[in-house]
């Protein structure tokens, strides 16, 4: 039957998406390269300039023999071993380096490893010292005049004993050779840095400067390494959002190079962010790179801004900023908004369906500002997106009805006409003619989900407000897959499956029992082939969807039981009719 065929592949369709998009559309298989050979932090490959001849923007010292992936005694061990200036904010606590001045220390108050309060909040930056370090850094690169600019290992001075949002703090540092650099941090309340660097140039002589600001990561951080979600290096760059995969990097493209009007470039992680932000009315040359150092990968965004001259006996001065913080969509779109920062709420991964995925998020979280638990927002939601369906979803529903009903008479046609194909798709589309029956709008309350559907899991995936977001009962986060499995009975058996499919949680088997109750209503294939698929699309949905966040088969649960209410409300007038 032609309906029971666009209804089958509308959902083989959708399946095809969730499980098999890599697959489908698999990304791009770099090109294997000669390895580079070890490098210095400032011997990366050098750069053209914006108009002349520009040095590169230098790296941190690297130690002679990389070390060891960092662990929790080794960073307070590193911290402890040089003076630094404490950074203290309602968001964020650690410490800028009084060494180099590198930001290298931040933990996010708000986030924590756990669900609880007590367990410890997560590091965002983490200074040099083996696989894990993650900072950032800035200051000039000598030009023409060739002055002593502060490296990685100048001590500054400070002009206070810690950096708040109501107490910036001033470092200090002369060269000896008539030119004092003068660097002022500045940070809010919440994740964004500002830092002001001067020169002053005491001598007869001019220098001219270079400004630059980097951020550099050490080892290849953990992803989860999907289609969906982009984690690494990514920035807008002359309006165009720029994003690429560690492994592309690694592999195949080592040097990225993009001259751009300020923009922003930076590093992320699923719900963090590090970013650099020039003065967004200057010209600047952009770059993310790679390169190894005794078998370790070190990644590293920077921009490199035009020369500025520092005649004699005048200053120079050049202001910039650094976010490191979550991926909270309000505040990337308020630092948008104040500061110019051009598409800043793409470091949220909206993906596709970017047009539905941020009203999608905007109206849950207005919604979820009125009950205070985005569980029963995500039930809202769905309600309103059933309403805003209902004249379409309403008129499909009704046309399967009218397809049911009918299924006795398609049945006698198909034994009667039975060796005639032709003959009988005449006698099907006649029959469907004289009674009103639409065959193919019985597809499109499926088809009108998937869109929908996708769009809220970008939602519930990658927006850091689902994080550790509970429920009721047993789901703690939202974002994560129901943690029961029906394989020791829901907890009652004190042993923990071995295989990852046998966690089957309780909602996922709510999930597919609307599923098959919705099919049931449904007319049924008279193709046995077509039956039994339909039969197993439930269990595999449920198998498939154990994996998914918790939030997101919530949705569709619910979604399917107020679909079976339409449902059942309609063939019952109908049968009345």
């Amino acid at each position: 039957m032609n309906e029971q065929r666009n209804i089958l592949l509308a959902i083989v369709f959708s399946v095809a998406i969730l499980v098999g998009w890599n697959y489908v559309f698999p990304p791009r298989k770099p090109v294997p390269a000669p390895q580079e050979a070890a490098q210095t932090g400032s011997s990366l490959p050098s750069v053209p300039s914006l108009g002349g001849s520009a040095p590169t923007p230098p790296g941190p010292p690297l130690p002679a023999q990389a070390g060891p992936v960092q662990t929790a005694e080794a960073r307070k061990a590193v911290l402890a071993a040089e003076p630094r200036l404490p950074v203290i904010t309602p968001n964020l606590h650690g410490s800028i380096s009084l060494a180099g001045a590198r930001i290298d220390d931040l933990t996010l108050v708000r986030y924590h490893d756990t669900p609880q309060l007590d367990s410890p909040e997560i590091t965002l930056l983490t200074p040099a010292g083996g696989a894990g370090a993650y900072y950032a850094e800035f200051g000039w690169v000598a030009g023409e005049g060739k002055a002593a600019v502060p490296t990685a290992e100048t001590r500054w001075t400070a002009s206070s004993d810690h950096l708040s949002p109501d107490n910036p703090v001033t470092l200090t540092w002369d060269n000896g050779q008539g030119q004092r650099f003068v660097r002022r941090y500045q940070v809010d309340n919440d994740y964004m840095f500002t830092i002001t660097d001067r020169v002053e140039n005491s001598t007869n002589k001019a220098v001219s400067l270079f400004p630059y600001g980097l951020i550099s990561r050490w080892g290849t951080p953990a992803t989860q390494d999907i289609y969906i979600l982009h984690e690494g290096p990514l920035g807008v760059l002359d309006g165009t959002l720029k994003e690429t995969k560690y492994k592309e990097l690694r592999e195949k493209d080592h040097l990225v190079e993009l001259n751009s009007k300020g923009g922003w470039i930076g590093f992320t992680d699923k719900y963090w962010l590090t970013a650099l932000v020039p003065d967004q009315a200057t010209a600047l040359q952009a770059r993310i790179s790679w390169h190894s150092v005794d078998s370790l990968d070190r990644y590293q965004t920077d921009w490199l801004g035009q020369a500025v001259t520092a005649e004699a006996g005048k200053p120079i001065e050049y202001t910039s900023h650094l976010f490191a913080g979550a991926k909270e969509l309000g505040r990337l779109d308020a630092y948008g908004e104040s500061l110019g920062i051009p598409r800043f709420d793409l470091a949220i991964d909206f993906g596709w369906f970017y047009f539905l995925t941020k009203p999608f998020f905007h109206f849950l979280r207005y919604i979820h500002s009125q009950v205070a638990n985005f569980g029963i927002a995500i039930l809202i939601f769905t309600v309103v997106i059933k309403g805003a369906f209902f004249p379409i979803a309403n008129k499909s529903y009704k046309a399967m009805s009218k397809m049911k009903q009918l299924q006795p008479e398609v049945q006698k046609l198909q034994e009667r006409f039975a060796d005639d194909k032709t003959r009988l798709n005449q006698e099907l589309m006649a029959l469907y003619k004289r009674e009103g029956a639409n065959p193919v709008s019985g597809c499109l309350p499926i088809m009108i989900q998937i869109p929908v559907f996708f769009a809220l899991y970008k939602v519930l995936y990658v927006t850091i407000e689902m994080r550790q977001a509970p429920f009721f009962g047993w789901i703690h986060d939202l974002s994560a897959p129901d943690p029961t499995t029906l394989f020791n009975l829901f907890g009652l058996i004190p042993w923990d499956p071995p295989f990852e499919m046998l966690h089957i949680g309780i909602w996922p088997l709510l999930m597919g029992i609307t599923m098959f109750l919705q099919q049931k209503l449904n007319p049924q294939p008279t193709d046995p082939v077509q039956a039994k698929m339909f039969t197993f699309l439930p269990i595999i949905f449920t198998f498939m969807l154990a994996k998914f966040p918790a939030g997101l088969v919530i949705y569709w649960a619910w979604s399917n039981l107020l679909s079976i209410l339409q449902q059942w409300l309609i063939m019952k007038r109908q049968a009345k009719a």
